[in-house]
């Protein structure tokens, strides 16, 4: 199965390819979040279709993948001319096997298992050399969003005080707007797997959230509890 973001001219493109599901899906989200257009593949075969409809300024790579390795298909890429820039990832940590990932045409090689900040630094480094940046900024109902300098602004320009977890929260309602999101995901994307919450903690902060912004039935986004599932954002077109 692929998948494929809408095109866009003002995001870095970055397209993931991984055969194990749990991480690819992870680092899906994790790269949206800081303002990536994401495609995913989970094999070399799944993922020549989508290069071939576009150009991406990173591929993430997998080193084992099942059929053609990582290796063989970034060889092959580079001799069909496609200029991406490739980060490598694999369980290999051994000098060759690193030196054999830039040998095959990678900038970039980190092994298993990364620390996700680090990823997306690198990440950040590439894409800067590619020549271009992931979007800061987000409007919704002449409200704006700089995930950047972590800031919320009114339409009147009066700045909004939220906390890290409000701003989050709101962050990620804002990206997947439009999408049914379950309180379990927004748990697991906003506070962390690992971090045991009631999961009508999310009501809370949604509220909090809500009038911290000011929000009215006349305002141009709305954030709709879905009974027993969880919430959706909706932002008007005007």
């Amino acid at each position: 199965m692929t998948t494929s973001t809408p095109p866009s001219s003002t995001r870095p493109t970055i397209l993931i390819v991984e055969d194990d599901a749990h991480l690819r899906v992870g680092l899906r989200d994790n790269l949206l979040d800081e303002g990536y257009d994401v495609s995913e593949a989970p094999s070399t075969r799944d993922a020549e279709p989508l290069l071939r409809q576009r150009e991406f300024d990173l591929l993430i790579l997998d080193v084992m993948l099942p059929g053609e390795d990582g290796y063989s298909f970034c060889r092959r890429l580079r001799a069909q001319g496609v200029k991406s820039l490739v980060m490598m990832l694999t369980a290999r940590s051994l000098e060759d096997d690193i030196v054999r990932g830039f040998d095959a045409g990678a900038q970039d090689y980190l092994t298993k298992p990364y620390r996700l900040r680090e990823l997306l630094a690198r990440v950040g480094a590439l894409v800067r050399r590619a020549g271009v940046a992931p979007t800061q900024v987000s409007t919704f109902g002449g409200y704006t969003l700089d995930l950047g300098r972590r800031t919320v602004t009114k339409p009147d320009g009066v700045g909004v005080e939220l906390t890290r977890t409000e701003f989050d929260l709101l962050a990620y309602l804002l990206r997947h707007r439009e999408r049914a999101l379950p309180r379990g995901e927004i748990l697991d994307a906003v506070w962390g797997r690992d971090v045991v919450v009631d999961p009508r903690t999310v009501d809370n902060f949604v509220s909090s959230l809500k009038k911290k912004l000011g929000w009215t039935s006349a305002s141009g986004f709305t954030i709709h509890t879905l009974r027993g599932v969880g919430y959706r954002m909706e932002v008007s077109a005007s």
